[in-house]
């Protein structure tokens, strides 16, 4: 196992980055059968085809779930997954074609790099071509190129977030993974000890930070609309579930974020949690939802030990050198 997302057979993940712009996209690809659920908690979602993640849809097969930067404008990168899947045949058949279930999620990333440079049609062909069953990628690559973390007072005060994956596996075979895109407005703990290892800092070259929930309990507040927030992730597992499990497994998973972001699901968060199950396994829902949300914690704190700032802010290699 490679402790990622790919531990699930039949779902392969692609990034694909742009460095001059600091953006990009990650898909992963079912190459298998896949039910999909979905949680939506953030006030500031952008999302595209979440209708077909509908328990009354007539659609039953996800064919890949899209995470991007660029704000609304990243969902064009979905076209490129649906352009891929199509040359493969695989999508809704309506007789003289297929049509491609892609939900896609973004996160807004246009305050970190270049913000005339977005994820487009030809970046998600990108990431679906770079697609693989291999170890994941993980940090400041793909969707989580230009994530940051700890927004209460802009960008400038942020930690450097990113991508991160984490599977388990229980003794009867049930194996649960996550994918994680963290870029939260709040602060990231550490899912053990419960310090803030990314956050608001408490200067632009403060190397401390300040606890963006307590400040909010003592009103400081922004005073204008944030944006540039939102935490992705996707919970798969090889059990057998249904549209409804499905979605009940996105919000128990959804916990993990709670448990290792605060404040999370603000008014600035557009968060989304989708689950995919793409397998044979039986077993109890309340097992895949727990795991699912110790993924999801593991996955996240992995996202931002693994980030890199490129130079522009700190990440938690620069903060905590060392450790």
């Amino acid at each position: 196992m490679y402790n990622a997302i790919t531990d699930i057979e039949g779902i392969k993940v692609g990034h694909a980055t742009n460095l001059q712009g600091y953006t990009g996209c990650t898909v992963i690809l079912c190459e298998k059968k896949a039910v999909g659920g979905v949680d939506i908690r953030g006030t500031a979602a952008g999302t595209r085809q979440m209708n077909a993640l509908n328990m009354l849809h007539t659609v039953e097969e996800v064919n890949a779930i899209l995470l991007a930067g660029g704000s609304a404008y990243g969902l064009d990168a979905a076209g490129g997954v649906m352009k891929y899947l199509e040359e493969q045949g695989r999508g809704f058949n309506v007789s003289f074609t297929t049509v491609p279930i892609v939900p896609t999620a973004i996160i807004f990333d246009l305050g970190f790099g270049n913000y005339r440079t977005r994820p487009d049609k030809d970046m998600g062909y990108e990431a679906c071509l770079n697609s693989n069953t291999f170890p994941v990628a993980e940090g400041s690559i793909g969707a989580g190129t230009g994530a940051t973390v700890g927004k209460l007072f802009g960008v400038s005060r942020a930690t450097k977030g990113g991508v991160g994956t984490a599977s388990i596996e229980s003794i009867k075979g049930v194996r649960v993974a996550a994918l994680v895109v963290v870029n939260a407005f709040g602060d990231v703990m550490d899912k053990d000890t419960r310090e803030i290892i990314a956050g608001t800092r408490e200067s632009e070259t403060g190397t401390h930070f300040i606890n963006t929930a307590e400040q909010i309990r003592q009103g400081i507040t922004r005073n204008m609309f944030s944006p540039e927030n939102t935490t992705l992730a996707v919970v798969a597992t090889n059990a057998n579930l249904s549209k409804v499990e499905a979605h009940k497994v996105a919000q128990m998973a959804s916990i993990g974020l709670a448990r290792t972001i605060s404040p999370v699901n603000s008014t600035f968060d557009g968060d989304v949690v989708f689950a995919l199950s793409i397998g044979e396994k039986k077993a109890d829902i309340n097992t895949i939802g727990l795991l699912g949300e110790k993924v999801v914690m593991e996955a996240i704190n992995r996202a931002i030990r693994l980030a890199d700032g490129f130079g522009l802010i700190p990440a938690y290699k620069d903060l905590f050198r060392g450790n």
